[in-house]
């Protein structure tokens, strides 16, 4: 498949070869699952929450380390969930899954769940609500105090109003859970390592399958059957488009053909190695022909956009210096341009959201980037009413003195001259 390979005489790619190997190398995944449950713990007494009801099912992994069905339990919620307070940790599971979390010392019981929603209960779901509410009251009861002051999440309305009835003060538990996952360990960046270079291997064997002829999703799903093929879990986006379809950004991969000499826009958005996400993107061009000027153009205005912000991240800066600070987006490009200027990033996109300066008095909020935080850094640059448009995407980590880039896949030479 030479004539497929535009890419064939890159040096740069030659460290991503050996990586295509077993993630579970050298990683203590004893002590990942130790620190986060610690994280979240420590979250929940600064804030003096005494229990929190876990139903989405990347918050139960980040907890407890546990998966099941990660998709299906988002979408049937709540299908499985976790009482987690200061020291008790009881894991609800699906029917016939008991068996899943032998093994994890961070799950100190395992319980069937008794799902309280329309689909599993139908005409009898406020009596299926109140009979869970009662269960679960009795337990925090006795783990926590009748007065215990409970962070819910993803329950339906009826769980949550019964669970109240009872007396306990009810809160969201976003809070403490987002805050707990926005600082990664030592151990756990290898973890987001791993995902990361699996998904590099994906996408370059996306880019040297690229021709004109292939479909969006065909070509898309080269990316998705290496991740699968390399112990990831899923993509939670279809973020591939060709030519007219990369402007506006946002329209997921379809049946168009790509046609000759066209960018090709994606973004990962990979849910990969260890549950982790492996966000970035990149715009590449389809062939056979070379780059035109506008095509060029588009592209060095991300890149120069990217590498800004980048360069001004540091761990003290406020939320708010950062928007000051971050790349004047020119007036052709500000209707079109990305929603968020960078973001946070652990087993899906997180806290932070870090705004553009001109978005910040309606959307922002001020906070502290801190070391141990992973943000992607986001551009993207199409006019409106363009023809075409450039997506690119960083990933990094925040340290104490400063930011180390964790993405790695190359950016398209023949676009940046």
């Amino acid at each position: 498949m030479a004539e497929l390979d535009w890419h064939a005489e890159r040096s740069d790619l030659t460290e991503l070869v050996p990586l295509d190997r077993s993630p579970e190398n050298g990683i203590d995944l004893v002590a990942v699952r130790a620190y986060r449950q610690a994280r979240v713990r420590a979250e929940m007494a600064l804030r003096n929450i005494d229990a929190v009801i876990l139903s989405d099912p990347v918050n139960i992994r980040y907890a407890t380390g546990t998966r099941n069905m990660q998709v299906f339990s988002m979408r049937n919620a709540a299908s499985r969930y976790l009482l987690l307070t200061a020291d008790r940790s009881i894991l609800f599971e699906f029917t016939g899954c008991l068996h899943l979390a032998d093994g994890f010392e961070t799950v100190d019981e395992v319980r069937p769940a008794r799902t309280a929603s329309f689909v599993a209960a139908g005409p009898h779901i406020a009596e299926r609500e109140r009979d869970w509410a009662a269960g679960m009251a009795d337990l925090i009861i006795e783990l926590a105090s009748p007065e215990a002051t409970v962070g819910l999440e993803r329950l339906n309305a009826g769980a949550a109003i019964a669970l109240a009835a009872h007396g306990f003060q009810i809160v969201d538990a976003q809070e403490p859970v987002e805050m707990a996952r926005a600082i990664k360990s030592d151990e756990e960046m290898k973890c987001v390592i791993a995902s990361l270079r699996a998904t590099e291997i994906g996408v370059g064997k996306l880019r040297d399958a690229i021709r004109p002829g292939l479909t969006e999703v065909e070509l898309w799903s080269i990316m998705h059957q290496s991740i699968i093929a390399q112990n990831g879990d899923y993509v939670e986006t279809r973020l591939l488009n060709a030519g007219a379809r990369t402007n506006p950004w946002f329209q997921e991969a379809g049946d168009t053909v790509i046609g000759p000499d066209e960018l090709i826009a994606l973004d990962t958005d990979v849910v990969g190695c260890h549950g982790y996400y492996a966000d970035f993107s990149r715009t590449f061009h389809s062939g056979p022909g070379r780059p035109t000027d506008k095509q060029r153009t588009l592209y060095k205005t991300a890149y120069e956009q990217l590498h800004h912000n980048m360069a001004i991240l540091r761990p003290g800066m406020s939320f708010r210096d950062y928007a000051e600070a971050a790349w004047d987006i020119p007036e052709i490009f500000h209707a079109n341009r990305y929603y968020l200027s960078a973001h946070g990033c652990g087993m899906t996109g997180e806290y932070p959201y870090l705004y553009h300066r001109g978005d910040f008095p309606d959307a922002g909020y001020d906070g502290e980037i801190l070391p141990g935080m992973t943000l992607c850094v986001e551009s993207y640059i199409g006019a409106e009413g363009g023809k075409e448009g450039v997506k690119l995407e960083q990933q990094v980590l925040i340290t104490e003195t400063g930011v180390e880039l964790l993405s790695r896949f190359p950016f398209e030479e023949d676009l940046l001259r």
